[in-house]
């Protein structure tokens, strides 16, 4: 079968469309950025908490990748201070890290001092004062506030 010459030019072009989720996208932009800092894995990265331990995350996160021939040299922003106490536990991060990517993909770490953003810390809850005791009225009294206040609400809208 042919096309109409007519109704194939008078129909715009049809343009590709993706049906990948927004995440798989975000995703290999992502990933640029931690290549940029040589990061090949981003999941490295992204559980480091959980590779690394809360204690450690809180003071020091891997900035930068650099493979060697012996294995990679990673290299982490601590806290200040931090960096004296990690090196103190340098062989068991070396070990989780290589638990996680693979056995000798790690040969080192290098700390250098930073600061860590700290992380936006949560608003108490808006909880009603608990001294305040609310004013006992009538059912007819609640009603009829209820009342006036849908009317205030039905003249705004």
């Amino acid at each position: 079968m042919s096309e109409d010459p007519k109704t194939a030019a008078t129909q715009a072009p049809r343009r590709p469309r993706s049906g990948r989720a927004a995440g798989i996208a975000l995703l290999e932009h992502v990933s640029r950025v931690f290549q940029g800092a040589g990061f090949m894995d981003p999941g490295f990265l992204l559980h480091w908490p959980e590779i690394a331990g809360a204690h450690i995350a809180r003071v020091a996160q891997p900035v930068k990748w650099q493979e060697s021939p012996t294995g990679a040299v990673v290299t982490l922003c601590c806290e200040p201070g931090a960096a004296v106490l990690l090196q103190h536990e340098t062989r068991a991060l070396v070990e989780k890290c290589n638990a996680y990517l693979g056995h000798g993909r790690i040969a080192r770490f290098r700390f250098v001092n930073g600061t860590m953003p700290s992380e936006a810390a949560i608003p108490p809850h808006p909880a009603p004062d608990s001294n305040h005791v609310p004013d006992k009225i009538s059912l007819n009294e609640a009603l009829e506030k209820l009342r006036r206040t849908r009317a205030q609400l039905a003249r705004r809208h």
